[in-house]
């Protein structure tokens, strides 16, 4: 369905060109995102940033997400957690664990200046691809929180009932290509190499 991210960013762009010009605020949800949400700035005249999240692992599942947390610490648990056997002292650390990832990546990525405020801004969030949509959730939530004028989900693809569960929390939905068939966001990239903390580092750079 995309040949790579790069392919995925510029059809997202084209998709948002009704916001270019109008000086958007591009967040990427690390890892994957941030160079998508560099192009997509680049696109639309923009500034590109960060939006850190983290999603929780259910016991024995390191890739099931049960929800996400973000860097204020607030938690979203998605309703198929309630399927999973998770005690509180599990979730307690696991939600440690993943604020502790949040702080190193926070001095990795822009340890020489602060974020970018979202105040009173066009905030268009990026990720690769939804699955349970916990990290999207939890990313909509903390921007929410910082007052912009308008708040834009971005995604390539996702299953309908993960758009519908986002849906209420911006005022615009953008996703290309819904798809019930969704077992992994990997699946509808022809290329989808992990993206490491350095090309994070050089799409905020810009570079």
């Amino acid at each position: 369905m995309f040949q790579d991210r790069s392919d995925a960013a510029q059809r997202l762009a084209r998709a948002l060109e009704h916001y270019k010009g109008r000086n958007p605020l591009v967040l990427g949800i690390p890892r994957g995102a941030v160079p998508m949400a560099r192009d997509i700035a680049r696109a639309l005249g923009g500034n590109v940033d960060v939006v850190l999240v983290r999603k929780l692992r259910a016991p024995g599942q390191r890739e099931f997400a049960i929800g996400a947390v973000d860097e204020s610490g607030w938690s979203y648990l998605n309703p198929e957690a309630s399927f999973v056997h998770v005690s509180n002292e599990y979730l307690q650390a696991e939600q440690e664990e993943q604020l502790a990832t949040i702080r190193e990546r926070r001095l990795a990525y822009t340890a020489q200046r602060a974020p970018i405020d979202p105040a009173g801004r066009i905030v268009i969030v990026v990720d690769d691809g939804l699955a349970t949509g916990s990290t999207m959730i939890a990313a909509l939530h903390a921007l929410r929180a910082k007052n912009p004028e308008r708040l834009v989900c971005a995604v390539p693809v996702a299953p309908p009932d993960t758009l519908e569960r986002v849906r209420p929390l911006c005022d615009e939905l953008v996703c290309l290509e819904p798809h019930r068939d969704f077992w992994a966001v990997s699946q509808f990239y022809a290329s989808f190499p992990q993206v490491e903390d350095d090309e994070v580092v050089a799409a905020l750079a810009g570079r």
